[in-house]
């Protein structure tokens, strides 16, 4: 048929068709270019959309950012990943809202302001100063260009200035910062008494018909997640250094042209009697610190020990009581004029005053260990592991690359590239989306496991590099899934029993707490109302006091103040491990006020109230921002949450 069509395509009838076929393929082309509304969007502020690849690159430098803040401490299965999900995207729809307000009133943000920005950046710097490799390093890492990264900070500076402008706009008066003085800097006395959750539990049994509605009201807390086990290689510099065989040979090789690395220089223990000399001293003056120099040098030539004299005449503080002594020295460690005497004199020989700096010196060498290189033997195994992990590296690049293609080519395989490369498939056991230990617990390997083609297609994943400056390359296959599923109610059964009892001794507690601040209040003493519990007398505290619970310390903090000298105020309080307490507050001193004037610090009471002030100020602004604005919040999908690993 094909060859029919061809022996009858000529002339307009063909160029026809032509044309016709021509026409929605180019109009096609032409669309997939300008058509970007189909691209998932997050959600939409004003107009302004946010779209998923935006929020998969910020929740994606959040965890990168948690991880270098925490380091060694960093646990992925701390952070919900739809929570960070949902917490970074409510951030970028306040920055949008932001900027499109900042842009209406016609903020903006000079080249020069933006450039200061980056330039002061400690991420970008390097001992010190702007590092522009540095800048591109991370900028690569985060999966950013230099001008997206300055449109970005452009837009958030833009939005800051908002933000100045609100919270800078409160004043403080004179009878707000008094009154913020006194509460802030308030002291109250306290005494309460702990009931302790135990004293409240009982073994009653638990009603079926409350097991099974607290197990239905809490599903989600006895769901196991959807999990996977995973086959995996990893290729890494320190498994490939264990297995190099690295020969003396190679060893001595280094050794011999790299002595200068092992040398020991050139080493004198000596002591010294400064006469100190300031460096602008005019010619009469340095002459009567040399003759001195020279009567106290004439005294240790007489016979007395170099030790007694330092004690007694040297000018240094750091080393007269040792009579003299400077331990051991090397060149470079010490003023010109003194080394070149110090590294000429003999063993026991008393120098020549020798000036310096700092004055006049009389040295005296107490020992000399002479220049060394440290022999073969002793330096052959750390030779061998530099040369070990130095061969590691380059085969790195070259094992990487092949599995890389091994993979690949045999996608539902991890065998064919262990074969070739000699790496040892691992087994990992059920992890979730929150990962597992050591390697399997990195946000792109987990990711990668829970991707689509990975996870669905049964395919094996791409070359995975988990950390940027660690030469180590991953590549996983799933074995094995299932879906998320809750454990069934017999499994959970002595939990929610366990629960359910905590929570009755719990109201019990707080019953019997409340009964007691009512005897209380009623006239009865603590005596009363203890029984055999131990009153605490916690005296005058104040805000912050580590003395007492936190939950005591907020009850007192917010019961009324009493009425007369002789009463008190009587509240209750539950602490954090369950048990009750109840609080009583019998006296109130108000913080002192300090006087006004001069000039405000960042202490000032002014300043600190005036800064809460403006950031309430800013928050209810915002809040209206948000209830006149059009945000629309979009589902997040399957995909997207998939990938968050």
């Amino acid at each position: 048929m094909l060859q029919t069509i061809r022996d009858r395509a000529h002339g307009w009838i063909a160029w026809t068709i032509i044309i016709l076929i021509s026409i929605p393929f180019a109009l096609w082309g032409i669309s997939s270019y300008l058509d970007v509304g189909g691209e998932p969007v997050a959600a939409s502020v004003n107009g302004n959309d946010i779209l998923e690849r935006e929020l998969d690159r910020r929740v994606q430098t959040a965890r990168i950012q948690l991880r270098e803040r925490l380091g060694a401490a960093y646990d992925p299965a701390q952070f919900d990943d739809q929570r960070l999900r949902r917490e970074v995207l409510e951030e970028m729809i306040r920055e949008t809202l932001l900027t499109d307000i900042a842009n209406r009133m016609g903020l903006r943000v000079s080249d020069q302001d933006l450039r200061a920005q980056i330039l002061m950046e400690p991420a970008f710097q390097k001992d010190g100063r702007f590092d522009h490799a540095s800048y591109e390093q991370i900028l690569q890492y985060q999966g950013q260009s230099p001008a997206m990264f300055e449109a970005q900070l452009r837009q958030r500076i833009i939005g800051s200035q908002l933000i100045r402008a609100v919270t800078g706009s409160e004043l403080v008066t004179k009878a707000e910062r008094s009154q913020y003085q006194r509460l802030t800097k308030q002291q109250r006395e306290v005494s309460w008494l702990r009931l302790p959750l135990e004293r409240f539990q009982g073994q009653d049994p638990i009603d079926e018909a409350a097991i099974t509605a607290f197990y239905e009201a809490n599903t989600a807390r006895f769901q196991i997640p959807e999990q996977v086990k995973l086959d995996y290689l990893v290729l890494d510099v320190g498994g490939l250094a264990a297995k190099n065989q690295v020969s003396d040979d190679e060893i001595r090789r280094l050794y011999d042209t790299d002595q200068t690395r092992f040398g020991q220089p050139e080493r004198r223990r000596v002591r010294h009697i400064l006469l100190t000399l300031p460096q602008d001293a005019d010619e009469a003056t340095a002459a009567a610190v040399l003759t001195e120099s020279l009567s106290v040098r004439q005294r240790i030539q007489g016979g007395e020990t170099f030790e007694v004299v330092a004690k007694a005449a040297s000018k240094d503080p750091g080393s007269a009581a040792q009579g003299g002594s400077l331990g051991e020295i090397e060149k470079g460690m010490m003023d010109p004029a003194f080394e070149q005497s110090a590294f000429s004199l003999p063993v026991g020989d008393l120098s020549e005053p020798v000036r310096s700096r700092f004055g006049y010196h009389l040295i005296q060498v107490e020992a000399i260990t002479p220049a060394a290189v440290k022999p073969f033997e002793e330096v052959r195994e750390q030779l061998r592991g530099e040369l070990a992990k130095q061969q590691a590296e380059s085969m790195f690049y070259d094992l990487g690359e092949r599995l890389a293609n091994v993979v690949y080519e045999s996608a539902d395989s991890l065998d064919p590239a262990a074969q070739e490369l000699g790496l040892e498939i691992q087994h990992s056991d059920w992890i979730g989306r929150q990962g597992g230990e050591g390697v399997l617990g990195h946000p792109k390997v987990t990711g990668a496991a829970f991707s689509d083609e990975v996870l669905n297609e049964g395919r094996n994943s791409d070359l995975i590099e988990p950390e940027k400056d660690v030469l180590q390359a991953v590549v996983v296959r799933v074995v094995d899934h299932r879906e998320a599923t809750t454990r069934p109610l017999d499994e959970v059964r002595e939990e929610i029993v366990a629960d359910l009892r905590k929570e009755r001794a719990r109201t019990l507690a707080a019953e019997a707490a409340s009964a007691g601040a009512d005897q209380l209040r009623g006239g009865a003493d603590w005596s009363a109302v203890a029984g055999e519990g131990k009153v605490e007398e916690s005296g005058l505290v104040g805000r912050n006091d580590p003395k007492l619970p936190a939950a005591v310390r907020t009850t007192a903090f917010t019961l009324p103040i009493p009425a007369a000298a002789t009463s008190a105020s009587i509240g209750t309080a539950t602490l954090e491990n369950g048990d009750a307490a109840i609080v009583r507050v019998s006296k109130v001193e108000d913080g002192p006020v300090e006087p006004t004037g001069g000039a405000p610090t960042a202490a000032d009471p002014a300043s600190m109230l005036g800064q809460l002030l403006g950031r309430q100020a800013f928050d209810a602004v915002l809040k209206d921002m948000e209830a006149r604005a059009k945000i629309e919040r979009k589902a997040l999908t399957a995909s997207a949450e998939g990938s968050e690993g």
